[in-house]
């Protein structure tokens, strides 16, 4: 997609983080942007800051697991626009633990948002494409998807994060074949973000009443991962604001694979090696083994 100037972009996740940061991208290149979070206050900020850009703006609050909702959104941008060029489908949670000690509640939860909600996003908007693709032989759509690292890899003590990731993965690539077969005027793409400074570490803010484990504390495990994951997450040197760039890039260049943290695909060929030659999977902290003995002492020491 080499013109993006007068054109919808559909962005969920977008009252924060890479979300928000798209949306400041697509305004500054004369986009029409529909904005979608499940925080209310968080998305009034976000889309007032987007109008005073001079964007259009269509801002509406979500929750992405809820497949009405998304129905909802998607009937009201084709109202206002009409079919969208690009949807980005970034909303996510994060959870962590070992993955025994993960909660019927947390796996819904995590699995609705971060697997469901790109479903969802896929299931309204891929149609609503096609039709104005057939209709248009100039337009060209194309659809970004938000997984992870952990959609590549799986890191221990993160196991419902790691399973929903590699879901979108699998579902994005799917995708994009799938619309090879019946299109040449609409693409897609994923994003797989290594650790970057965004607010996904207390994405628990946000979480349903009725998905809540309120009356369960934390386990060991659960409080270690979500230390460790605020520690990496806050530490990045990667920006928010370079991811969405990456983003834009790729839908210019009609590429798939998105990454923030290149250098890191080589643990992914480690794991596909351990695959390819029937080898045990790779100890993850092999290369700084001193991490690795840190949380074994941590979890096994005694309560």
């Amino acid at each position: 997609m080499k013109t993006f100037k007068g054109r919808t972009a559909v962005i969920t996740g977008a009252g924060s983080g890479f979300g928000l940061e798209a949306s400041r991208i697509a305004a500054g290149l004369g986009m029409n942007v529909v904005m979608a979070d499940v925080q209310q206050d968080a998305l009034d900020r976000a889309a007032a800051e987007i109008q005073a850009l001079g964007a259009p703006v269509l801002a509406f609050r979500l929750d992405v697991s809820k497949a009405a909702e998304v129905e909802a959104l998607g009937a009201a941008t084709l109202a206002r626009f009409g079919a969208p060029h690009i949807v980005f489908n970034n909303a996510g949670v994060g959870a962590g633990g070992l993955i025994w000690e993960t909660t019927l509640k947390d796996w819904e939860w995590v699995l609705g948002v971060n697997l469901m909600g790109v479903a969802h996003g896929v299931r309204v908007f891929a149609p609503m494409m096609l039709a104005a693709a057939k209709q248009d032989p100039a337009y060209e759509g194309h659809i970004v998807n938000t997984a992870s690292m952990a959609g590549l890899l799986n890191a221990p003590n993160m196991g419902v994060y790691n399973v929903s990731k590699h879901a979108v993965v699998s579902m994005s690539e799917t995708l994009y074949q799938d619309l090879r077969l019946v299109t040449d005027q609409i693409s897609a793409s994923v994003l797989c973000p290594f650790f970057v400074p965004t607010g996904i570490t207390k994405s628990d803010r946000n979480r349903p009443g009725e998905l809540s484990d309120a009356d369960k504390k934390l386990t060991k495990s659960q409080l270690i991962g979500q230390a460790m994951s605020d520690k990496a997450v806050s530490s990045g040197k990667v920006s928010a604001a370079q991811v969405a760039q990456f983003v834009f890039d790729a839908i210019a260049e009609s590429r798939f694979y998105i990454f923030s943290h290149p250098k890191s695909l080589a643990s992914v060929q480690t794991r596909l090696e351990d695959i390819m030659t029937l080898r045990n999977p790779t100890d993850p902290f092999a290369h700084k083994p001193e991490l690795g003995d840190k949380l074994k002492a941590e979890l096994r020491a005694a309560d």
